[in-house]
């Protein structure tokens, strides 16, 4: 719940630091920070796996640069252009997108209770940005289109980094996503050199916040929890990250949310608990073996964040 509660708070924080930075460069500072910190903890880890060999870290690199510049890329721009509730809504239907492409690239069959649910919570998402649309006019549209094209990339991190994390345990992976990620950033970054200022005290430390707790705390604590739980219980745990990221929305943004807005919310969230039954009974019929390599795996919900 603590993760759920970290990954959530990012989307209405990283709308308060685009005040003074910005979403690129959001980026690039919140994830070299991060690939710091885990860098320092895959060396302070003496049990640490051999290291990836260079197929294995091509696909790393490459699901992190999928998965953290493109989609974190999409994220900050979509919600500097819409609202944080209506990102915290929309990435409530990013596990059944990671579905979808499963499908396609795996051949894994959908039962009728997942397939129900794909298409509720399509329903509810589609109830958001088209109340975004009315509401805030083309750009709050816009910015919704663009964080549902983020799901698409994610989802697509989802599926590569599972072909690249063996042997690997959580930390590893993750630092090697994030690294390039980082990279990924910086350069992205350059775009916004004219505007390059140093940002004040509340947005600094809302960076740092955003670097520790939701890019490497969030996901220690998901994985310290998921050790000591079935994947499926911790699967319904993280669909409570977009009712904390709304609530968050409210609390620190001020936003007001709209009967539609809440209508579509709360068929995505229905959408995504139906579209888990599967995965439940596959859970308690074959017990976890423990640490999976990262959470979007287990899950398929960013790490926001």
């Amino acid at each position: 719940m603590a993760a759920a509660l970290f990954w959530s708070s990012s989307y209405a924080v990283t709308k308060q630091v685009l005040d003074d930075v910005g979403p690129l460069t959001i980026g690039a500072i919140r994830f070299t920070l991060a690939a710091l910190l885990l860098g320092v903890l895959v060396r302070l880890n003496r049990h640490r796996p051999a290291r990836p060999d260079p197929r294995q870290r091509r696909q790393l690199y490459l699901s992190g640069f999928l998965g953290i510049t493109v989609y974190f890329v999409l994220e900050n721009v979509g919600v500097d252009l819409s609202t944080a509730s209506d990102a915290s809504l929309i990435v409530a239907t990013y596990p059944l997108m990671t579905m979808l492409l499963e499908l396609v690239v795996f051949r894994t069959r959908m039962p009728l209770p997942r397939v129900t649910g794909v298409l509720l919570a399509t329903v509810g998402a589609f109830l958001v940005v088209r109340n975004g649309a009315q509401v805030g006019g083309s750009s709050r549209w816009t910015g919704d289109i663009l964080l549902l094209l983020g799901g698409l990339a994610w989802a697509g991190y989802n599926v590569l980094g599972k072909r690249a994390s063996a042997g690997q345990n959580a930390v590893s992976v993750t630092y090697h996503q994030t690294l390039a990620g980082a990279a990924g950033f910086l350069l992205a970054s350059l775009l916004e050199a004219d505007d390059w200022r140093m940002p004040g005290a509340t947005a600094s430390s809302l960076l740092v916040y955003l670097a520790v707790a939701c890019s490497v705390g969030g996901f220690l604590l998901y994985n310290y929890g998921l050790r000591r739980m079935a994947s499926s219980v911790a699967v319904n745990i993280l669909n409570l990250v977009p009712v904390f990221g709304v609530v968050g929305a409210v609390v620190i943004n001020g936003e007001s949310i709209r009967p539609a807005q809440a209508t579509g919310g709360v068929i995505i969230i229905a959408g995504v608990a139906l579209g888990m039954i599967e995965r439940e009974r596959g859970a308690a019929a074959k017990p976890d073996a423990g640490l999976v390599p990262d959470e979007p795996e287990a899950a398929g919900v960013p790490t926001a964040r």
